[in-house]
């Protein structure tokens, strides 16, 4: 362990998992769990649960799953201690110098690495743009109106004409090439040897929200393709999970956020005084941002180009918002291209005057939706109010439906009742307004031997967490080492000495393990679907059935792999009689 097991399960235990999870996926209480789509990968269907009686969570269409620790790596991409120092910084616990094993110094000490290399390219490019080498970049940023002041806060830089002087500057202070080369700053050349990719651009360097450099964006000077280079993902940067300039906007308090194409366009921003915008990191706007942009605020202004690329781009945007929780206005940059062009054509004030005329993104919807629609024709115009149903048939909720139905049929002198009966309509003959069904159990009819002998291992552990009262009568016929998968029997020894000393605590299991593939299986022990029974009766057959297989797997492991050994043979036989007389016994649920 990084830190004492007692100390990590305090921090564990002072962070609900609920509450954690709620400040980056929006959640819904549904029976026992709080469902939401889940972060780790795109879906629109909730199949993403939290269980705060577990405190524990599981997707059940990617198969994520684990405690808050696990939660908060994953999705911070942090390492165990990581996780463990935020936790215990948001519930207030103080915490010794964690306690590192060779391994996990090891693996500790490759993301510094990284993060060392970048910062030590960061700062060659910096004094590379004010260098006489550099004033070719130099006079691109200044004729872009930028001050030195805002270069500096972005630390923004040059990087030279060959490439040669980051890689020699990166060996003189002692960082090997395939270090250079994981971190993006160099690829191996047949000819030249290494080389960077990064050469005659100017330098955006991209930091995490903890003001670290993670990674670059290019802007290449003249003529050359591509136009902008972003670095290759690495353990320390992940597009999906960042965004550029975020590091100083999440501290802006300025109520919203606003949500930019490029990078220019955040740093003309902050020059003017908007430091809560942000842009994404050379790919399309993702749902992984979304839920990052929702730690720190509930309203999102997109301040996206105004051509039809950036339209589109809008709309898209308006939809993972949506998903997010999160509410979304358009900043109107017509007739100027983008923020950083308005700003310089128009000022501050008008930008603001944008700011509060923003637009509601679902009327933004129906504007961009019209233009595909010849209202002054009768035909044209009932296709075009189709449409318009179908999209208030995605609010979900009652009142905000109506909300909307009111404000669109005002709009567009359109009978309230008349769209009421048009929403209601469309939603019968598509089913949309149907609950979506819960992703079951992926668990496949035909399964071999053994994942039959896994999946009765995962079915007792579940029923038992489930039911921990069910525990003093079975316990007579099962034990730990009946769980012949290893994972499992480690699972099944902390589970059972928990329990019979009084304690429930699922979660804590996971944080016995350090690998993330194995607190995920951990997670699906616990998330297994038991079998949907409706009498007592049928729920004891059903508990019968698993325990036994258990326990005939049990049996018919040992006797595989029994030698001569005396005492193994008396194993067998006393497994043998156990397993004839749990054949005959009956267990009451009552």
């Amino acid at each position: 362990m990084y830190y004492p097991e007692e100390l990590v399960e305090e921090v564990r235990v002072r962070n609900d998992i609920v509450d954690v999870v709620s400040g980056y996926v929006r959640l819904q209480k549904k029976g026992a769990n709080h469902w939401g789509c889940c972060p780790f990968h795109n879906e629109k269907t909730p199949s993403f649960a939290v269980n705060g009686a577990k405190q524990m969570y599981h997707c059940f269409g990617c198969g994520a799953g684990g405690n808050v620790y696990t939660f908060v790596m994953n999705y911070e991409n942090y390492t165990f201690p990581e996780a463990v120092k935020m936790l215990a910084a948001r519930a207030g616990v103080s915490l010794p110098e964690a306690e590192y094993d060779e391994e996990q110094k090891q693996r500790q000490n490759h993301r510094q690495q990284l993060l060392d290399v970048n910062r030590e390219a960061a700062t060659f490019f910096y004094y590379q743009l004010r260098s006489p080498q550099g004033q070719v970049g130099y006079r691109y940023l200044a004729d872009r109106e930028l001050s030195d002041e805002t270069m500096r806060k972005f630390g923004l830089g040059y990087a030279g004409r060959s490439g040669a002087g980051l890689i020699r500057h990166l060996k003189q202070k002692g960082f090997e090439d395939r270090l250079i080369i994981e971190a993006g700053l160099g690829s191996h050349n047949e000819r030249t040897g290494l080389v960077s990719p990064f050469w005659n651009r100017v330098m955006y360097p991209i930091q995490d929200i903890h003001n670290r450099v993670i990674g670059f964006g290019g802007r290449v000077m003249g003529e050359g393709e591509p136009k902008y280079l972003n670095s290759q993902e690495t353990p320390v940067f992940d597009k999906r999970r960042n965004l550029y300039g975020l590091n100083f906007a999440r501290t802006a308090r300025s109520g919203n956020i606003i949500l930019c194409e490029g990078y220019m366009d955040v740093i003309a921003l902050h020059q003017a005084g908007f430091t809560q915008a942000v842009a994404s990191l050379g790919t399309a706007f993702t749902a992984e941002q979304a839920v990052l942009l929702k730690r720190y605020t509930d309203k999102v202004l997109l301040a996206y180009d105004s051509d039809g690329a950036g339209v589109k781009a809008a709309l898209r945007g308006i939809g993972i918002l949506r998903e997010a929780g999160l509410s979304g206005k358009i900043i109107n940059m017509q007739p100027c291209k983008d923020p950083d062009e308005f700003i310089k054509k128009n000022g501050r004030d008008a930008f603001q005057e944008r700011i509060d005329q923003a637009e509601n993104s679902f009327f933004f919807e129906i504007r961009m939706l019209e233009r595909g629609f010849d209202l002054k024709d009768p035909e044209s115009k009932t296709l075009f109010y189709r449409e318009i149903a179908k999209k208030l048939c995605s609010f979900s909720v009652d009142v905000e439906r109506e909300n909307y139905l009111e404000a669109v049929a005002d709009k567009y002198h359109i009978g309230f009742e008349n769209l009421r009966r048009l929403v209601g309509s469309y939603a019968m003959q598509t089913g949309v307004d149907k609950p979506p069904e819960r992703p079951r159990s992926g668990v496949r009819q035909k399964n071999s031997p053994q994942e039959n002998s896994r999946r009765t291992q995962r079915l007792l552990l579940t029923w038992i967490v489930d039911d921990p009262a069910l525990y003093p009568r079975i316990a007579r016929y099962v034990a730990a080492e009946d769980f012949t998968e290893e994972l499992y029997r480690q699972v099944a020894e902390r589970l059972f000495r928990d329990l019979e000393a009084g304690r429930y605590q699922p979660a804590a299991i996971v944080s016995m393990f350090q690998d993330e593939e194995e607190q995920r299986q951990v997670a699906e022990i616990f998330n297994t679907n038991l079998p949907r029974l409706e009498t007592r009766q049928e729920r004891e057959k059903a508990l019968h059935d698993i325990l036994y297989a258990v326990k005939k797997n049990s049996y018919e492991h040992l006797t595989a792999s029994l030698g001569s050994d005396v005492t193994a043979l008396s194993r067998a036989v006393a497994g043998k009689k156990a397993l004839e007389e749990l054949a005959k016994t009956h267990i009451s649920l009552e």
